[in-house]
Formats: structure tokens, C-alpha cells, sequence
């Protein structure tokens, strides 16, 4: 059996405020890098319904939704890349969440990584693997410490799942 991949990319600059607060990253509708299986769409497996040009102001558009066949839970391995600009902070941080916006099952954070900036931007990225459920969505979240808001100039966000096999009983 193959895997279903969702791949998402943003270039446009998304600016995350000083509260100390992880923020979700979203990303469009309209120009997916790829998602044949629909995880990523304005018309969210639980009925909501977005308009596709106001993905930069609705948080639902930083979810994927994974998808396996008869809903099962399955295994998935997560990737992402952000690139900071430069600014006036002194640590980058990012996560994988399960249910960001507490939609689902609730919040559940994983694959928290802090990294101490380097001189001029900063360039992440992660992979992870984890459990995934279609009525549970991913998304990807960052922080900073600086005194001022900071823009991530380019994020992306991909998604691989695959079966579990159950061994026999």
C-alpha cells in the first residue's frame, strides 16, 4: 500500500508577535505544492467552511487534516521549514501540534524544539514522526523572544502517512 502526502509552502511574510505565545503558521488554499488527498482545504472535514482568499486571516488555514482510508488512525511523519528574519530576539522556538486550535481532541504538542539565533536570519527545519487520526489536524507553530514582532519570511509544511500494520493475533 502507498502513502498520501500533503506539501504546503508559503512565501509570503507572516509576522509573529512578542506575547510569548506559540502562533499557528497558516498557508493558502489556492496554491498548493501538493495535496491530491484534500488534507489541506477551505472545507474542513467538520463542516467549517473558509473562503480560500482569507487563508492569511483565518487560523484554520495553518491545519491539515490527515487522510487514510476508513478513517484509521495511521503513521505520519511530519516535516517543516521556517525561515526567520532576522531581529532582536535571542531564541526561535517551533512545534508540531495535534488539534492547535482545540477544534478536536485538544491541544497536544510534540517535537518542541528551541534553537539559540544565530547572526542574521534563521533557517529550521524539522521532521518528526507521529500518530495521526483524521478527525485530530496538525499544524506547525513558532515563537520568539524578541522585545518586537518578527516575520517568518517562507514556511512549509508537509505531511507523509502511512498504515499500521496490526500483528496477527
Amino acid at each position: 500500500m502507498g502513502v498520501r502526502v500533503v506539501s504546503l509552502k508559503v512565501e509570503v511574510a507572516q509576522s509573529i508577535p512578542a506575547d510569548g505565545q506559540y502562533h499557528l503558521l497558516r498557508f493558502p488554499f489556492d496554491s498548493e505544492s501538493y495535496d491530491p488527498w484534500g488534507m489541506h482545504s477551505p472545507l474542513q472535514p467538520d463542516a467549517y467552511r473558509m473562503s480560500p482568499s482569507s487563508w492569511a486571516t483565518q487560523p484554520r488555514s495553518g491545519l491539515v487534516w490527515p487522510c487514510w482510508p476508513d478513517g484509521v488512525r495511521s503513521w505520519g511523519t511530519v516535516h517543516g521549514l521556517v525561515y526567520w528574519e532576522a531581529g532582536g530576539y535571542s531564541e526561535v522556538r517551533s512545534r508540531i501540534v495535534r488539534d492547535p486550535l482545540g477544534i478536536a481532541s485538544g491541544y497536544d504538542s510534540t517535537c518542541t524544539e528551541d534553537h539559540v539565533a544565530t547572526p542574521g536570519q534563521q533557517f529550521r527545519t524539522k521532521t518528526w514522526g507521529l500518530f495521526v487520526d483524521p478527525q485530530t489536524p496538525l499544524g506547525l507553530m513558532v515563537k520568539h523572544n524578541a522585545s518586537d514582532a518578527v516575520d517568518v519570511t517562507l514556511a512549509e509544511l508537509k505531511l507523509v502517512i502511512q498504515p499500521v500494520e496490526e500483528p496477527p493475533a
